[in-house]
């Protein structure tokens, strides 16, 4: 057996264990009250009024979110727990062989290396939408002058993706920019015409209040406005912050689309949008992959990448859990905020080999990992 096979032998193996120990943790949280909200909604109840028993959180996302969710109502509770699994399994599968390219060896290799990405686990674990969404809009960037209804669904489903929206503006790829607002404005006038009342309260109420979601200031939150909450400062910072990191994704992103670099070209946008999203949980960081395997891939600075890696397996930010005033605290405590902004500013942006004319977002083919020897 060559060492590269002992290699991939003993990663499962631990991967095994680790998913028999870990993913349970969480107790499938999220998808519960995914479950929960639309058998409320199915029943008459208000959608935005559900809150999970026990909690006081509820259904967060816009209505079309709902909707899609709905074929969840009628399964048993443990039925709910395996399609979950299933779809962000099969969504995190895809997204690493569009990134890495053909070959099983290397993309078993990364696969199981992202099984111990805290990101990847608390997704699965806690039943979220992260990896669906990321596979969405990483799918678009193949699809050439079809581009645009994957970043447009998942946009639809959690606004967040939107900025995907606005990376199509920057790199002047009309057709597929006018084809993600399409699709967006049409999932969100279905969801309007199916339920009205839902659709108003999310837009006017449910939106605006990031209560909903949980305090900004808890250790989990690692984007801008964590940082800005845990620090005490006022919220205006935030703002600051917000205007300042868009203008260097606006700089950076330009200058990859310019390059016809859009696989950095998303991976930045996909570390933006959790920089500046007023709440980024720590399984929304999925977001952050492609980025970390592509600055891997480069062959630059690839001990920072491993480390950024191991502090993502960790969940290192716990440490500083309660807080203070301390530098350390301080440091410690926004430790995922640190690796995407050094993700946004130092990501290599590189001119991939000439497209064909009609597949303007197509990727080059990228390399195969270089993590196993062939």
């Amino acid at each position: 057996m060559t060492a590269s096979r002992r290699t991939l032998w003993v990663l499962a193996v631990l991967a095994v264990l680790w998913v028999i120990v870990v993913p349970g943790r969480r107790g499938f949280f999220d998808v519960g009250v995914y479950y929960g909200a639309v058998q409320h909604w199915l029943s008459g109840g208000e959608l935005y009024s559900y809150l999970r028993p026990g909690t006081v959180y509820g259904f967060t996302y816009p209505p079309f979110a709902a909707v899609l969710m709905t074929p969840l109502a009628p399964l048993p509770w443990h039925t709910v727990i395996a399609v979950s699994i299933v779809v962000n399994v099969i969504a995190g599968g895809l997204v690493i062989r569009w990134l890495i390219g053909p070959g099983l060896r290397p993309w078993l290799l990364v696969a199981l290396l992202c099984v111990f990405l805290a990101p990847v686990r608390d997704t699965v674990s806690f039943g979220q939408v992260n990896l669906v969404l990321l596979a969405l809009v990483w799918w678009d960037l193949r699809r050439g002058p079809r581009a645009g209804v994957g970043i447009g669904v998942a946009t639809a489903v959690k606004l967040t993706p939107g900025l995907f929206v606005v990376y199509l503006a920057l790199a002047r790829r009309w057709q597929a920019l006018l084809l993600s607002v399409t699709t967006v404005a049409a999932a969100t006038l279905l969801a309007a015409a199916i339920s009205p009342t839902a659709s108003r309260t999310f837009w006017t109420e449910a939106l605006w209040n990031t209560g909903r979601v949980g305090d900004l200031a808890y250790v989990s939150n690692q984007s801008l406005r964590g940082v800005i909450a845990r620090a005490g400062l006022p919220g205006w910072c935030w703002a600051l912050a917000v205007l300042a990191i868009c203008a260097l994704w606006i700089f950076r992103a330009r200058r990859a689309a310019s390059a016809g670099d859009h696989v950095t070209g998303f991976a930045l946008t996909g570390v933006t949008t959790c920089l500046i999203s007023p709440v980024t949980w720590v399984h929304h960081l999925v977001w952050l992959l492609p980025a970390l395997y592509l600055a891997w891939r480069t062959g630059r600075a690839r001990l920072w990448v491993i480390a950024a890696y191991v502090l993502l397996c960790t969940s290192a930010v716990w440490l500083w859990a309660d807080g203070g005033p301390s530098l350390a605290a301080v440091l410690g405590s926004n430790l995922y905020v640190w690796i995407a902004l050094a993700l946004l500013a130092l990501l290599p942006i590189s001119a991939p080999e000439p497209a064909e004319p009609t597949q303007p977002l197509a990727p080059s083919q990228p390399p195969t990992a270089d993590l196993v020897a062939r």
